[in-house]
């Protein structure tokens, strides 16, 4: 293929949901985009090949529910005029999406507590961002696959030029009069988590893209960007410490956490495993795990449970005793023989409800668990082995309800960012199922506007 590039009014660094929604809604608005996509084309939309569903706003999760909920998991750590924002407009995102041809389906069984306040793609995140890139591709949109944004020229926050390494070649577009950063975070930089976990990071698991590297961010930061966040908070949740070091995506979660209890190396519990229904505190448990000595926990479940969370990508571990469960998950038999008995002898009698926080819960003990808890006495027993798994990382650039980059508190003409990159904004801490891509739609359609709209003045 022949080099050619023609310049852009609008260029669009990253190719996952958030850019894509940007493309889509510069070109809505008549500016010529091009798309700055890492990958090659068959790895193409960063994490956003592995969503599921995204969290919407409606007449049975009103605004003020969903805000609260999101306070929660947060702690407080949001900006709440972006976060009202992003909620409020979920409902005409949902309607825009279908207008590309977008489908949804029913919330599938062992997504917990999920149906209700989430839209679920038919097909998941690769369906959709196919539907999009069919639909850039329709309206004239180029992407470069396999490229790079290697620099960036900002004076005073305003975007002048960028460096762009594509096939083999390195070149300046000076010509582009609008930029969108929605490349992701920098969660497969391991040398970057390095910086934040110290030698922790090097037992994490990437479950997205290995793509994301961060570099547009850094670049964006060096230039003066106003930061968000903290470089050690992310997304980051429990699974198969079996699966691959990046890609294993939403396959390689473990949903058996609240089910049963969990372990440390050492067949010490650390955590209440049934704190808070599951899409609200699932995103804790890779954090909790990456505190804990070699960065491993284990999942120990017994029949009682099998057939109540999603199948697993690899089966568990299974003995027909505890001190059998203990030797294949390489615990010590006899310190984790106690740590059950202490647990059965400690849980109430209760009416057992997924669908609910129910009132089996423990009692004396340190920590307790305070929801489904149920004897562990009912062989054969299972035991999955854990690690932290990564999905994208919070510390960003801030941004206005405009979706313009800050530079000294003020907003960039020019430059604006949409998805992981910003997240942080939104998401100090913590995670609620499904609000990544909500976040990563709503200002990506406004980064996309508004990208067009500073192109016009």
């Amino acid at each position: 293929m022949a080099f050619t590039y023609s310049p852009p009014d609008v260029l669009v660094a990253g190719g996952g949901n958030a850019a894509l929604c940007a493309a889509l809604c510069a070109r809505e608005a008549g500016a010529t985009v091009v798309i700055i996509e890492s990958a090659p084309k068959h790895l193409r939309a960063g994490n956003s090949r592995h969503a599921r569903n995204f969290r919407r706003m409606s007449e049975t999760y009103p605004e003020d529910e969903y805000f609260a909920d999101l306070l929660r998991v947060t702690g407080g750590r949001t900006n709440e005029g972006l976060a009202r924002l992003a909620i409020r407009d979920t409902p005409e995102c949902y309607a825009w999406m279908k207008t590309y041809g977008v489908r949804f389906q029913q919330a599938l069984e062992g997504t917990l507590h999920l149906d209700r306040t989430n839209a679920f793609f038919l097909g998941g995140g690769k369906a959709l961002t196919n539907t999009y890139y069919t639909a850039a591709e329709r309206m004239g949109i180029s992407v470069l696959y396999d490229s790079e944004i290697v620099g960036l020229r900002i004076n005073n926050g305003t975007f002048e030029s960028a460096t762009i390494e594509w096939q083999g070649k390195t070149f300046e577009d000076n010509r582009a009069k609008a930029f969108v950063a929605a490349s992701g975070g920098f969660e497969a930089n391991i040398d970057w988590l390095r910086e934040a976990w110290g030698d922790a990071a090097k037992n994490f698991m990437i479950r997205g893209t290995p793509n994301n590297k961060g570099r547009v961010l850094r670049l964006l930061l060096d230039a003066g960007a106003d930061r968000v966040g903290d470089a050690s908070q992310c997304h980051a949740i429990a699974v198969d410490a079996r699966g691959p070091k990046f890609d294993g995506g939403i396959v390689t979660r473990l949903d058996t956490i609240p089910l049963g209890i969990v372990v440390n190396k050492h067949a010490q519990r650390f955590y209440d495993e049934g704190e808070d229904l599951w899409p609200k505190r699932y995103a804790i448990w890779g954090r909790l795990i990456a505190q804990q000595p070699d960065q491993i926990a284990c999942s120990i479940i017994d029949s009682k449970i099998m057939g109540k969370f999603l199948p697993s990508a690899f089966p568990p571990f299974e003995a027909a005793s505890i001190a059998e469960l203990a030797r294949l998950l390489n615990l010590d038999s006899a310190a984790l023989a106690e740590t059950i008995d202490r647990y059965n002898a400690a849980v109430q009698p209760g009416q057992f409800d997924l669908s609910l926080l129910d009132n089996c819960r423990t009692q004396g003990l340190a920590p307790e668990k305070t929801h489904w808890a149920q004897r562990i006495d009912t062989p054969p027993f299972y035991g999955y082995p854990l690690r932290p798994g990564i999905t994208f990382t919070y510390l960003g650039v801030k941004v206005n309800q405009s979706a313009a980059v800050l530079f000294g508190g003020k907003p960039s003409p020019n430059i604006f960012s949409a998805g992981e990159m910003m997240a942080g904004n939104i998401l100090g801490q913590g995670y609620l199922a499904g609000i990544g891509m909500t976040i990563g739609t709503v200002f990506g359609r406004i980064a996309g506007q508004e990208a067009a709209r500073s192109v016009r003045r």
